[in-house]
């Protein structure tokens, strides 16, 4: 195929995924850029943020704060103090946490690999449980090394107590730290989905 033919092609193409308004034009750029992202765009982010999950959906209220932009610290940590107490975390420790405010169901964040040696407590970190088929997104409460293996323990900011597999979680559980929120609520466009089969589940959190 020769310079040409390449051009004339390429020209073509473009026109089709871009500037096509037919139905056929709207399928192919739908799926132009479905290939983009999956097998460019988020590989690449992946070797870049050294995880395989660098953009996670929260999908539960665990780690919600009542109010959540606007939430009261002071009120909040009233009512939540005596659980982190158990830990050894004050007031004035928790403040100077990342994300003190929490975050809200539906929010994605941005997430990267780290050493175990580098996470510290009261980072929120996204692990494997075992137990449940997707991921859990808490804040690291406990940091403990045994026979040169760090153990975590978490606990989610809405949640009372902790749940008996965030006890002790190994390292090689440990999928990565979530660093900033990418975009608040986001998430539910493809939360919505999953939210309709199960009802049981609360739309908002308290």
């Amino acid at each position: 195929m020769n310079k040409k033919r390449v051009k004339e092609f390429l020209n073509k193409f473009w026109f089709l995924v871009w500037k096509d308004d037919s139905f056929k034009g709207w399928l192919i750029s739908i799926i132009f850029i479905f290939i983009i992202i999956k097998f460019i765009f988020f590989p690449s982010l992946s070797f870049v943020t050294g995880t395989e999950l660098p953009l996670a959906i929260v999908e539960s209220c665990s780690m919600y704060h009542q109010g959540n932009f606007f939430s009261d610290y002071d009120a909040w940590w009233q009512n939540q103090q005596l659980k982190y107490f158990q830990f050894g975390i004050t007031k004035g420790d928790f403040i100077k946490f990342p994300f003190k405010k929490g975050f809200n169901k539906g929010d994605i964040l941005f997430i990267v690999g780290s050493k175990p040696e580098k996470i510290e407590i009261g980072d929120i970190i996204i692990f494997n449980s075992g137990v449940r088929s997707t991921p859990i997104i808490h804040r690291v409460v406990n940091i403990e090394n045994k026979n040169k293996e760090y153990i975590f323990s978490t606990i989610g900011d809405n949640n009372p107590s902790q749940i008996s597999f965030e006890k002790s979680i190994n390292e090689n559980q440990i999928v990565g730290k979530a660093v900033f929120r990418i975009a608040p609520y986001l998430g539910w466009a493809k939360l919505a989905f999953y939210q309709i089969n199960n009802k049981n589940d609360n739309w908002l959190c308290k």
